[in-house]
């Protein structure tokens, strides 16, 4: 298993986090669905924790067949998904990925996700008690502005160094923003992948950590970008 925290901060409130984000998954699911794939909700319902309380149960699945690699494609199914099961207690939420498919030759793999949202800039240590955490994991801040994101996802109109928001008066944003910035909320993202397989373990894990970095990088962009839009 290899288990990586990232933390992601926004020229936002946490509250303010809330509706982009929502919005962001909205905007970005029917975008997606437009190209064929993209996001099928199975359940959406409430639910009662006893620890977090009252929230939102989601069930979806997230076609992903044309988004593989080369090398995964060659053994993988023509229709495949990734089934997703989120518990939603804002400002914690819990997400669990499993590898669903429509055959039995291919191991299964899962990721579990748990976040955090608080109002800061990214500096709270042990926010998921470690002493949970089997060992040690890598910690990451992903950068919004200066980061790289593959070439194929860039878009000058979301890029947060020119994005200057007519509402909000907030951005672009320079070398060292995240120092000086305000309001300032981190999302704070604790991320498991399991994928146990002798000789494809390490190759299958750390490409499905690029994959999330990338996605939690390219959606943290928008959500920014399109703040005039929420």
């Amino acid at each position: 298993m290899l288990i990586k925290e990232y933390r992601i901060c926004m020229p936002l409130t946490t509250e303010e986090y809330r509706v982009g984000q929502l919005y962001t998954i909205s905007k970005h699911s029917h975008q997606e669905s437009e190209k064929g794939e993209g996001v099928e909700v199975v359940k959406n319902e409430p639910h009662e924790d006893p620890v977090h309380g009252t929230g939102q149960f989601t069930e979806k699945r997230v076609h992903l067949s044309s988004k593989l690699p080369s090398w995964a494609r060659a053994v993988t199914p023509r229709i495949f998904y990734i089934t997703e099961k989120a518990w939603n207690y804002y400002p914690y939420t819990i997400t669990a990925d499993s590898c669903s498919l429509q055959c039995s030759f291919l191991p299964k793999f899962s990721i579990y996700i748990e976040t955090k949202y608080e109002d800061n800039c990214g500096d709270s240590e042990n926010i998921f008690c470690s002493d949970k955490i089997l060992g040690d994991h890598e910690v990451t801040f992903l950068d919004i502005a200066f980061d790289e994101i593959p070439e194929r996802y860039y878009r000058s109109l979301e890029d947060p160094r020119f994005f200057s928001s007519a509402k909000t008066g907030r951005g672009p944003l320079r070398e060292g923003w995240r120092q000086h910035t305000k309001p300032i909320m981190c999302s704070y993202k604790l991320v498991s992948v399991k994928f146990e397989v002798w000789g494809l373990q390490t190759r299958v894990e750390q490409f499905v950590h690029k994959v999330i970095r990338d996605i939690l990088l390219i959606g943290h962009r928008q959500a920014f970008a399109w703040v005039d839009e929420w």
